[in-house]
Formats: structure tokens, C-alpha cells, sequence
């Protein structure tokens, strides 16, 4: 199933179709995006079967799909979904509990493009239901083109450290966590074909892969830990991924069985060591320290980056202090910014970064900016991406 590459928008408006049992959380939807320039609903459903008699006569650019419903769930309608609307995006509403998050990231491999984190309307207040609105509006004007972002003007906010204990992270957590929030509209990134300012590959044979992804991250992930199965044995891998807890916990999981890695979810003070695989727990900022003669994971709960906690850029500014050349760094698809201050620090210190290129985002937000921000070596299907990665791991200089 190819799902990548920009949205294909049918009409003048973006089509969204609403798939959710409750007539409540439809109707307040409905309000939410009929309110917003650009922006139609074209068909509404109450189960996966419904949905599935209707889509083809919606034309729908983008669904928002539910998991759990009566007649027939979310996750049996999405192939049918597929086939009949090949060019839409979905986007899954799931709660935040394991079994979902599980679902959720099946329904990622199969086809969909991104998640939405559904609170329960009538138990979290409506602190809980801004943030679904902010991550349904982000995400769906990320992946319509009706916000693209550029790079900061100046470097990331910076967050003192604070290190927890080293006790797995909870899910219990105030602030946002895993999520990019559209309060910031940062203007437009610029086209595919627009001579970017590149950097030199570094002649340092990498010690360290570093990953940052967002929107259609985990689906781009899993191809390409596929892809480099047994091939990573010699470094280790750090990911921050924009999710929010337990989905990063399964996700780590995921990849650890794809790529042949060890690890997963990244616990703080946890020794990096290569052939393991270190993600950001949901909720939890990640950076490197040396300890001794050795380098650990923190974690720290400071304020969000970028919008984003986990963010991108805290991790790739720690590995370049560390690292210096040493630093291979990958933007893969994601919406917003993150990254691109930290992939700027990577290629200061004589690291090297890799974008994913546009055709094969499925938004190009997060490596368009670190493109313009003129941090990379290049942009990169991600098809390619891959044996790009495996000649460098090996000391060729790309």
C-alpha cells in the first residue's frame, strides 16, 4: 500500500469524512472543522459498515476514523476504506490504553496515516478536548497544505535538566506530550526543487544513528528498520518519535523486532551501547550524557519544545556535544519544525543529517525545514534511504 507523498486534494476544499459511533463527539467534530476556511465535510458515519456504503460517493481527502464501534470497528472497515478512497488519509481516534494503542499501530502498518489521541469527553474536562481539537486541526491542515512550516529563526528553546528516577515514566502527565499543538504558524517551507543550501558529508565514520519523526513516522519507521535489519549492529539508535505514552512503548517494541535491535522505550540512566535501540517515552524529553567514560540516557519532563514532548531537537543537540562528527541524523515525515534547530547543531559540530524528501512525506514539515535551514547533506526517498544509511554505517562517504 502506498500511502506516501503530498495529499492530492480533490477539490477546491478539503474532504473530510467523520467515521465515530457517537453522535455527540460528531456533532462537536462537525463544528469544529466546518468553522475552519478550506475545510468540508462531506459525509459523516456511525459504524465502519456505514462508512464503507458511503465513502465512495464522499470522495473524501481525509477520514477520521474510529476504533471502536458497533456492526463493524475501525480497524475491519480500514482496508475496504482504502480501496474504495486509494488517495485519502486516515487518521485513527483511539484512546490511550494499551490494547488501542495497539490497534492503532497495526491500522499504521496497514494503510492508515496517523493517529488522533481521544480523551474520554465526559471524564477528562475541557482541558482534554482543546488538545484533540488542537491535534485534529494541526493534523489535518499539516496534511492538506494549509499550514507548512519553516525553520526557527533562532535556535530551540533550551530546558534545564532534570533527571526523574530512573522508574519507568507513567502516563499520568499535565502537559502535552507526544503531540505538535498548531499555535504557531510558521509560513511556507520551500518547494522540493528549490536549490537548498547543502552541507558535506562528514569523513567521521558515524558512532551514533539518530532518528526524529512525526505525521507518518511509525509506518515510514517500520520499512525502514526493515530495511536495515542486522545492518545496525555496530551503533546505537536513538529515536524520538512524537507519540504519546504507551504508543511510544509498543512502538519501541515494534522496531526492536523489525531491525533486529534490543532495547525499546529508553529508561533514564540506561547506558547506550550500540545495537540497541533507544526511544523517547511519550510524554518525556530525551538527551545523552557522558557519565565516566561512558554516555547514559536522561529524561527530563520539562516544558514542551517546539510545541512537541518528546522533542526532536533536545536529542540531536545532546548528541552533537557528545558525538561531534560521529552523528548520523535522519528527519523523516512529521509536521512542525522540530528538528531543524537540533539538525542545524549536528552539522555545526561536522555531523551529518539526512532528509526524507518530499515525494515520500507524507508531510514534508519537519525535514522541508531542516532542508531550508540548510542542515543536511540531502533529501532522500525513503526507499533509499536505507542503503544511504548502510554505505555510511560502513565509512563511505555519500
Amino acid at each position: 500500500m502506498n500511502n506516501s507523498g503530498a495529499l492530492k486534494i480533490s477539490s477546491d476544499n478539503v474532504r473530510v469524512m467523520l467515521v465515530e459511533d457517537s453522535a455527540v463527539v460528531r456533532g462537536m467534530v462537525r463544528g469544529w472543522l466546518e468553522g475552519m476556511d478550506g475545510i468540508e465535510v462531506v459525509a459523516a458515519a456511525d459504524n465502519g459498515q456505514v462508512a464503507l456504503d458511503r465513502v465512495a460517493a464522499a470522495r473524501p481527502d481525509i477520514i477520521i476514523l474510529d476504533i471502536e464501534m458497533p456492526v463493524m470497528d475501525g480497524l475491519t472497515a480500514l482496508p475496504g476504506l482504502l480501496r474504495a478512497a486509494p488517495g485519502a488519509r486516515i487518521l485513527i481516534a483511539s484512546t490511550l490504553s494499551r490494547r488501542n494503542a495497539e490497534i492503532t499501530l497495526q491500522a499504521m502498518r496497514l494503510g492508515a496515516t496517523d493517529y488522533l489521541e481521544k480523551p474520554s469527553f465526559s471524564r477528562d474536562g475541557n482541558d482534554a478536548r482543546a488538545r484533540f481539537r488542537d491535534e485534529l486541526v494541526g493534523k489535518i491542515t499539516a496534511l492538506a497544505g494549509l499550514n507548512r512550516p519553516v525553520p526557527p529563526s533562532r535556535p530551540a528553546q533550551t530546558v534545564p535538566v532534570s533527571l526523574r528516577p530512573a522508574a519507568k515514566p507513567g502516563a499520568s502527565i499535565s502537559q502535552p506530550h507526544g503531540t505538535v499543538l498548531p499555535g504557531t504558524r510558521w509560513g511556507a517551507i520551500p518547494p522540493a526543487d528549490t536549490k537548498f543550501s547543502l552541507r558535506r558529508p562528514s569523513r567521521v565514520r558515524p558512532k551514533v544513528l539518530a532518528i526524529g519523526s512525526s505525521t507518518g513516522g511509525p509506518a515510514a519507521l517500520s520499512r525502514l528498520m526493515e530495511q536495515l535489519k542486522g545492518k545496525l549492529e555496530q551503533v546505537p539508535v536513538l529515536l524520538t518519535q512524537h507519540m504519546p505514552p504507551t504508543f511510544t512503548t509498543l512502538l519501541g517494541e515494534s522496531l526492536c523486532r523489525l531491525g533486529g535491535l534490543k532495547g525499546g522505550e529508553a529508561e533514564d540512566g540506561a547506558p547506550v551501547v550500540p545495537g540497541h535501540l533507544y526511544v523517547a517515552p511519550g510524554g518525556w524529553h530525551m538527551r545523552l550524557v557522558s557519565k565516566g567514560e561512558g554516555v547514559r540516557v536522561a529524561l527530563d519532563d520539562g516544558p514542551p519544545i517546539n510545541h512537541c514532548r518528546p522533542a526532536v531537537d533536545p536529542m540531536f543537540e545532546s548528541l552533537a556535544e557528545i558525538y561531534g562528527g560521529a552523528v548520523l541524523g535522519l528527519i523523516l515525515t512529521g509536521m512542525g519544525s522540530d528538528g531543524a534547530a537540533g539538525a542545524v547543531r549536528i552539522a555545526d559540530r561536522g555531523g551529518s543529517v539526512l532528509a526524507q524528501d518530499e515525494k515520500s512525506s507524507i508531510v514534508w514539515g519537519m525535514p522541508g525545514a531542516a532542508m531550508a535551514a540548510g542542515a543536511c547533506i540531502g533529501a532522500v526517498p525513503l526507499e533509499a534511504m536505507a542503503q544511504k544509511i548502510t554505505a555510511m554505517l560502513n565509512g563511505k562517504v555519500m
